[in-house]
């Protein structure tokens, strides 16, 4: 490991100042990923500025009645939160589902959602990759991807993104908060994370220096049920092949009132199934319906020869969480906004 300078930052504003004037600097928090991305020789930082012990770590309730998560929180206490369990159980699911309790001890909220998107190959320095150097070319092409992205690649890269928090999120239109030496600013969580385009070495829109403080989360949809399912090669600290977090309201009539999708394990970030809801809006809620409108989600992915099974898993998954949420919400047709999953 390069060694390195070490800094504990005292507020937010010193954090960002610090961070600003090192243009080598990073963020140390959990350091989950990124003490693990140190030791491979892919992260090289001269100086980490510690924002561990910042005052950021309170789960607290909006006045519009939606919750706002520190960055700081870990995610065992974003899972196990009375408020995130009872009105976006999706949330706390996904949590759980995403690595050990060890890990989940340690690891921030923030810096879950600023793990790297990444493969085998941008973790190892000996193999060409256009994430870690641009322009040396994406091995995971032609070489082991059958864990990787099917929808919003380029010919530069396929990994796809590794957080199951970051889906949950998506689905429930969550904001990140974000400080910088300009002040404060929201990105909704879609217009936070990049696609990699001719760009893959930058995963998210933040500009150095940049600070995530909170994100936010704004009240649950009236009436719909949630829920999050993920499909691992083994049932613990496995990243995604597929996951779906879904939101719906079945109306009285039989039909799709709300409805939400994102999905994990098949894109380069957190995929928001947008053409699905607009098929499904409104129409009939039957297995049928649901599989063709999912289906339609999936006529741009442009998979490589070891993963196109996930685009059958991913709709077929997809399919049975949304046929269960709806028969629950049949059998209970006045019951609140909770999960059929174990959460």
């Amino acid at each position: 490991m390069r060694p390195f300078r070490y800094a504990r930052a005292e507020d937010p504003a010193e954090a960002v100042a610090a961070l600003a004037a090192d243009p080598e600097a990073r963020y140390l928090a959990g350091g989950t990923n990124l003490v693990d991305l140190m030791k491979l020789g892919v992260e090289t930082p001269a100086r980490l500025v510690d924002v561990r012990r910042l005052p950021l770590d309170a789960v607290e309730e909006t006045p519009d009645g939606g919750l706002r998560i520190g960055a700081t929180a870990t995610n065992t206490a974003l899972a196990g939160h009375p408020a995130v369990r009872g009105r976006y159980p999706a949330l706390s699911q996904a949590v759980l589902a995403g690595a050990s309790q060890q890990l989940r001890n340690l690891a921030t909220v923030g810096g879950n959602l600023l793990q790297r998107t990444r493969c085998l190959y941008f973790q190892d320095t000996g193999k060409p990759c256009n994430k870690r150097e641009p322009g040396t070319g994406c091995a995971a092409r032609e070489g082991e991807h059958r864990d990787l992205a099917v929808l919003g690649t380029s010919e530069h890269c396929v990994a796809s993104h590794p957080s199951d928090m970051a889906v949950a999120l998506a689905a429930y239109d969550a904001r990140v908060e974000v400080l910088s030496e300009a002040g404060a600013r929201r990105l909704a969580l879609q217009d936070f994370y990049r696609l990699p385009g001719d760009r893959p070495e930058r995963d998210t829109v933040l500009r150095h220096g940049d600070l995530i403080t909170a994100v936010e989360l704004p009240p649950p949809p009236p009436g719909v049920r949630a829920a999050y399912r993920k499909v691992r090669d083994r049932a613990s600290y496995a990243f995604a092949l597929v996951s779906v977090a879904a939101l719906l309201r079945r109306e009285p009539d039989g039909s799709v009132g709300e409805v939400r999708i994102a999905f994990g394990g098949v894109a380069p970030r957190p995929w928001r199934a947008r053409a699905a809801e607009d098929a499904l809006r409104g129409g009939p809620c039957g297995e049928q319906e649901l599989r063709s409108a999912l289906e339609r989600e999936f006529t741009e992915a442009r998979p490589l020869p070891g993963n196109a099974f996930k685009v059958g898993l991913a709709v077929r998954t997809a399919t049975r969480v949304l046929t269960d949420l709806a028969e629950a919400a049949a059998a209970t047709p006045h019951g609140g906004p909770h999960s059929q999953e174990d959460a």
